[in-house]
């Protein structure tokens, strides 16, 4: 049993690290409000200028003179993009988390039961997250999705249709796609994890009791997976809402994707 002293000792040897921590944080957010509420021009700072030391050198800021207030917030909440802005956000966020949600669940099931090869599978299913998000897109975007040499298009054209030009015709639903390919990984990952985790005998009790292999999904599985589904959510809208690699390299931010979420 931890005593006072031990608690005080242990405080003080992880203090350091969370100070770190904190300022690695907060210094950034601060400078980042304080920035928000200038006529800042990164290219060419204003005339009044104060300097301010770090590590031996000088980071030109604007001074107090050139405070803006709430003037950069009006005409952002008040350009004509920022409606299409955040609805092209939610629509990326909402269709990447359904996919990947909903198709985690099934290789999550899939990869549980046993088969030749499971590790070589599982190791197959994970690759796609180690691929950088500028590769991915590259690789999507000239060989899977090019209305003349992809292979979608020579599969379609073979079909007896005409191929479909995805980046053109349909850019946020091929991003969505590209973005849910990159992430059904992780889902996969953490929702297998959680799925082994669930003690066999409350599947085994719900069996003998009658249950279809459906009952049991919905009743001991799904609820068993409840948590593991929220942290997928947290973690992927937190890197979803920064996206911007893939938009840039497939799109280059035009059709209906015009304005990545930055």
């Amino acid at each position: 049993m931890a005593t006072q002293h031990s608690r005080a000792a242990a405080r003080m040897m992880i203090s350091p690290a969370v100070l770190l921590l904190l300022c690695w944080m907060l210094i950034p957010l601060g400078l980042t409000i304080y920035f928000s509420f200038l006529r800042f021009n990164l290219i060419m700072p204003s005339g009044n200028e104060m300097l301010i030391g770090f590590l031996g050198r000088g980071l030109m800021v604007p001074g107090p003179e050139d405070l803006s207030g709430w003037e950069n917030f009006y005409w952002f909440v008040t350009d004509p993009s920022f409606t299409d802005a955040i609805i092209n956000t939610l629509q990326l966020v909402g269709g990447v988390l359904l996919i990947t949600v909903v198709g985690g669940i099934l290789f999550a099931l899939l990869l549980d039961q046993p088969m030749w090869g499971q590790g070589i599978v599982r190791i197959l299913v994970i690759a796609p997250f180690f691929v950088m998000p500028t590769v991915s897109g590259l690789v999507w975007k000239n060989m899977f999705m090019n209305p003349v040499n992809g292979i979608v298009a020579h599969i379609v054209t073979g079909l007896g249709f005409e191929p479909v030009d995805f980046f053109s015709q349909a850019p946020l639903a091929s991003i969505i796609w590209i973005v849910s390919w990159q992430w059904l990984p992780f889902a996969t990952l953490i929702l297998l994890t959680a799925l082994q985790s669930l003690d066999q005998e409350q599947l085994e009790a719900a069996e003998m009791d009658g249950a279809n292999w459906i009952n049991r999904f919905f009743f001991v599985m799904l609820p068993h997976l409840a948590r593991a589904i929220t942290v997928v959510i947290l973690i992927q809208t937190i890197f979803l809402l920064s996206i911007f690699a893939e938009i840039l390299v497939t799109t280059n931010g035009g059709g209906q994707a015009r304005r990545p979420p930055t």
